[in-house]
């Protein structure tokens, strides 16, 4: 055996930060198609209206009509839904901890090809989790459950003593009977006639396994997709990109159909471990200084734990299949230096045992070892990583160009690659797909339906512009001859520039000042002071004490009237660590608002960047940039409905991150026109997708609101309506935000002495569905034009669904109104003058999640990466606790503002 370390106390590691990992649940709830062939569906694609006809959220009674039709087509094929029982199986692996899904996949392979075939014939369709479904009965007897015991027999690996005889491991394996499918309820829930109930989404989960059971076998997955290496891109960093498919079974009005996409995966790159962390670490980088380096090794752990790797003694020869390790972490010390006592009781080091055992001298005895999940320690110079394996953590954020690159296609590119790809999954094929009586055409072609392209509000700017309103044109406006429609006043403000004085002196400080003074003339925003203070950083690393300086001495040159308003931060490219610091001083510390530019952008601008930059400065100076008109938009603007409408997402932590917290985030408008939002955001348990403190932040929202409307804007207080836009719950989680959240709304309107209606909409993003427009109808990049709708035939059978899910809605809207309404919201987003893809609240609620580490003092040493080393149960624990404690408020000041823009 490869040597062990001896056991040791808790470490400190911790897993890797991001925001990447599903969100929870099952897919996103599936578009639907128009109601061709399949069965009849009442009333021309409505449900039943009766009320044993039960839904989730608000079951549909129209469909909207305003805009001009367009014909689209979509990433959807039709099926033909089984006609045979389909039976359901708990598949239970006594286990002492979850095993990855690919090593249950293996297991039941086996189990189904090796130990048991005479039971499994057809064979049956498995998950790789619990679930297991057949196309008949499995004859278990009457107990209609049976065990097995299942062996994966693995040879010793090379240079490994063989293990004295034992048998191989053995996997014992429970299947029980626990539900008879009868596709019956799938057809009747197509129709309308059946409520969304268990049963009809265990028959959508089963016939999503039958579709994946095939490529799961044979392909890399992940969850609903699955890689090939037909088409891949080196993109350095250790990392390889594949071309991937998605797909996913998803019920439509009247008929079931497949959503295919296609999808990105980041692989690790195959080869000889020294040569993958050579590249990951740059070519300037000297590997013999990892022991010495902590910080470096941790970066470098982080990236390769988790990765499934195969010991190779180079010049020895190669026996029989070697069971894959998977890397735990790397060692302190170096195969040299590293000491472990062996079975004979002698303490030797790595490369000592390395050279007695297996007559091998390491070539790299300065550089750690390789700690893997059974203990074992390897040099690094015997381990090879082989290909197929996914990344499951975030990708570096110097490689998310080359992802976007490589995963973004046109429109048209796309849809060939997406009738390509029924090919590649080819169904026809699949004996899991034939048996149980799935049939998709071989030469079936996308769904064509009718779209509708919504008109664009007017949006209405401020005084002095030489048109007061304007009508977005293809999703995009301007700023020529406009002004604000409420310009921000600047008192004073300085400038702090942290790129080296040779690369931004005092000429390039020039003329930022005055292409910004011009933009600020431009739009409207009234500026007291012409020759800000500017203050270099000269090399100096403390970042408070520069902000200090330059606001000091914004505050001496002004007579000590008063601190700068606004302080401009001019900084070096890759400067994400700079940046944190700058915000956690101006919207944590200080409340001063701040405004960070990239010296390579600044230099030479021209006008149509400082315009852009104005639109977020003018903002976070508590100004509002423009509104939706109020006669385009009645329903948003009603003065006899004032309404709040907020928006809230939840941000977690990337797989494996252990004892790293998630984070909430909830923006509502305190103005009439939805136009101006603040902010609150907070710190939660770990992958918890309810938001815990939603009442006290919606107190806040409503309260704020209040103090608006009476004390700036002169009217009555109180609104009306409540619209909630939530990002980032699954078509699983509808039912827990009526359960959850919908009652700490309502309390928060109570203790606010608020009697209004409420709208609940989720916003769904992370869907697959395309639509392709034809050439006649498309934008100038080949996309749906802006203000395109879908609500019918792709949708969910039963339920007010648009892409944004209605789950809850007091306010009676019309599909008109609601989609009018919605529309319109996307044309409010501060930081552009195009209309964005998701209402403006649901976008800001995203960046105040993004943002939240900047509320955590940026020399408190908390560790958002971590080292990627799982951590134990009280290790995640006092991590969790460690950074709710560290979590802080934000300044008064910023709460009354827009500082996210």
């Amino acid at each position: 055996m490869p040597p062990r370390p001896q056991p040791s106390g808790g470490s400190s590691n911790r897993g890797a930060r991001g925001r990447g990992g599903a969100r929870g649940g099952g897919p996103p709830r599936g578009p639907a198609i128009p109601a061709g062939r399949g069965a009849p569906v009442a009333k021309g694609g409505l449900p039943d209206a009766s009320t044993h006809i039960t839904t989730v959220g608000v079951k549909r009674t129209a469909f909207g009509s305003s805009g001009r039709a367009i014909t689209v087509h979509t990433n959807h094929f039709e099926v033909k839904i089984p006609d045979g029982n389909i039976y359901h199986y708990d598949v239970i692996l006594p286990s002492e901890k979850a095993l990855p899904a690919r090593l249950n996949m293996e297991i039941i392979a086996r189990l189904q090809t090796v130990t048991a075939p005479q039971v499994f014939t057809p064979r049956a369709v498995y998950d790789g989790r619990k679930n297991m479904f057949a196309a008949r009965e499995l004859p278990f007897g009457p107990s209609k459950a049976q065990e097995f015991e299942v062996t994966l027999v693995d040879p010793p690996s090379p240079g490994e003593v063989a293990r004295g005889g034992r048998p191989p491991k053995a996997y014992k394996v429970k299947l029980k009977h626990v539900a008879t499918i009868n596709p019956e309820v799938l057809s009747r829930f197509l129709q309308g006639k059946q409520s969304h109930d268990n049963a009809v989404l265990t028959a959508i989960t089963a016939l999503n396994v039958v579709i994946r059971m095939e490529p799961s076998l044979k392909y890399p997955f992940n969850v609903r997709s699955f890689f090939t290496d037909r088409e891949q891109k080196d993109i350095g960093s250790g990392i390889v990109l594949w071309r991937g498919y998605f797909q996913s079974v998803r019920p439509a009005i009247g008929r079931m159909l497949i959503n295919v996409d296609i999808s990105t995966g980041a692989m690790y790159k195959p080869g000889p471990l020294l040569r993958i962390a050579a590249e990951v670490m740059g070519p300037s980088y000297n590997l013999t200084k990892l022991t010495g380096d902590p910080r470096s090794r941790v970066k470098l752990q982080r990236f390769l734990s988790g990765v499934r790797i195969v010991v190779e003694v180079p010049g020895q020869p190669q026996t029989g299949r070697r069971p894959p390790r998977v890397v735990k972490r790397l060692t302190a010390h170096s195969a040299k230096d590293l000491k472990f006592t062996n079975r004979q009781g002698q303490v030797q080091s790595v490369e000592e045992y390395f050279q007695q055992v297996h007559n091998y001298q390491l070539r790299h005895p300065q550089l750690p070892c390789v700690e893997v999940g059974t203990g074992a320690l390897l040099p690094m110079e015997c381990c090879t990583i082989f290909a197929g394996q996914i990344m499951r953590k975030q990708v570096p954020p110097e490689r998310t160009k080359d992802v976007l690159d490589f995963a973004t296609k046109k429109p048209a590119d796309r849809l060939n690659s997406i009738r390509a790809g029924l090919g590649v999954l080819a169904y026809g094929q699949s004996e899991y797909v034939r048996q149980f009586g799935l049939m998709v055409q071989p030469n079936a072609t996308p769904v064509s339906l009718q779209a509708r392209v919504l008109d664009p509000p007017v949006l209405q700017y401020g005084q002095g512009s030489r048109q007061l309103t304007i009508k977005p044109r293809d999703g995009a406006w301007n700023m020529i001859d406009k002004k604000f429609f409420r310009p921000a006043t600047i008192n004073r403000w300085c400038i702090a520039v942290f790129e080296r004085k040779p690369r931004f002196n005092e000429g390039p400080v020039d003329e930022l000042v005055r292409g910004l003074l011009q933009a600020f003339a431009s739009v409207g925003i009234t500026v007291h002071e012409n020759d800000p203070v500017c203050h270099w950083a000269e090399g100096n690393t403390d970042v408070p004490a520069i902000l200090r300086n330059a606001g000091g001495a914004c505050f001496q040159k002004n007579g000590k009237r008063g601190g700068p308003d606004l302080i401009v931060a001019v900084m070096p490219e890759s400067s994400s660590e700079l940046y944190m610091r700058v915000k956690h001083f101006g919207d944590i510390t200080q409340g001063v608002a701040t405004q960070c530019l990239k010296s390579t952008k600044c230099y030479r601008a021209k006008p149509q960047y400082f315009a852009n930059v104005c639109l977020k400065i003018n903002v976070k100076l508590g100004g509002i940039n423009t509104i939706p008109d109020a006669r385009s938009v009645p329903v948003l603007t009603d003065p006899h409905n004032p309404t709040i409408v907020m928006g809230a997402d939840v941000i977690h932590p990337a797989p494996g991150a252990d004892g790293r917290p998630s984070f909430t985030a909830l923006v509502g408008n305190v103005d009439s026109d939805t136009a101006k939002y603040i902010a609150d955001c907070r710190v939660q348990t770990s992958r918890q997708e309810m938001i815990d403190d939603l009442e006290e932040m919606a107190t806040g929202i409503i309260k704020m609101y209040q103090g608006y409307r009476t004390g700036v804007e002169k009217k009555p207080g109180n609104p009306k309506r409540v619209i909630f836009y939530r990002d980032g719950v699954s078509e699983g989680q509808f039912a827990h935000v009526l359960e959850h959240e919908l009652p700490q709304i309502k309390r928060a309107c109570a203790a606010t002495g608020v009697q209004a209606k409420i709208t609940i909409i989720v916003v769904g993003k992370r869907h697959h569905v395309r639509f392709f427009p034809g050439q006649s109808d498309a934008d100038r990049s080949g996309n749906c034009p802006a203000g395109t709708v879908v609500d019918k035939d792709i949708v969910h059978p039963t339920e007010f669904d648009f892409y944004l899910h209605v789950l809850y809605d007091e306010n009676n809207f019309t599909p008109d109104s609601l989609q009018a309404l919605s529309f319109a919201l996307c044309h409010v987003y501060a930081r552009s003058t195009r209309s964005v893809s998701i209402p403006a609240p649901v976008y800001y609620a995203d960046i105040v999640c993004s943002r939240a580490k900047n509320h955590y003092d940026p020399e408190g040493g908390m560790d958002f990466e971590g080292s990627g080393v799982p951590l134990d149960q009280q290790q995640q624990s006092d991590a969790l606790q460690a950074f709710k404690a560290g979590f802080r408020p934000l300044s008064a000041n910023m709460r009354r503002v827009m500082y996210f823009s």
